[in-house]
């Protein structure tokens, strides 16, 4: 039986840590670089202009989306168990900044159902653009969470 997340416990806490420390904490609506209003911990899903949280809500929230989107990721890969625990925070993560859609549709996904764990690290990092433009921010998350994956393939 296929294991529908893996978001528990240490893997569930390096996830919270990695994708929180990239994403910042706002607890008050913004516009994101791209101008999508955006809180808490880069939550975008029905988000308001004004929208306010607190930090245990944005907290929740955060938890909430990860297994959103951890659960779209493993819906698009053959073998999702089989991927080293941190490689697999770094593809969750990489998937909760670009959405399903888009990691499922990447070389990276591509690569990782045909085993070539690394391929899929190296195709990883070419998501650093947003509107267009290479965000010196998106190459520093990508380029962390290209060592990350590439530690758990030791």
């Amino acid at each position: 039986m296929k294991r529908r997340t893996c978001l528990a416990g240490a893997v569930a806490a390096a996830a919270i840590a990695l994708v929180g420390s990239w994403e910042g904490l706002r607890l008050t609506a913004y516009r994101d670089v791209v101008g999508v209003p955006t809180v808490c911990y880069g939550e975008t899903l029905g988000v308001q202009l004004g929208d306010t949280h607190s930090r245990a809500e944005c907290d929740r929230m955060l938890l909430a989306s990860l297994k959103r989107h951890e659960a779209g990721l493993r819906g698009c890969l053959k073998r999702p168990d089989r991927i080293p625990a941190k490689s697999y925070v770094a593809f969750v993560s990489l998937t909760y900044n670009i959405g399903v859609g888009a990691f499922c549709r990447s070389t990276a996904r591509k690569r990782l159902n045909r085993g070539d764990l690394k391929g899929a690290c190296d195709a990883a990092t070419w998501f650093r653009k947003a509107g267009g433009r290479t965000l010196r921010g998106l190459v520093n998350r990508r380029t962390a969470e290209h060592r990350l994956c590439l530690e758990g393939l030791r």
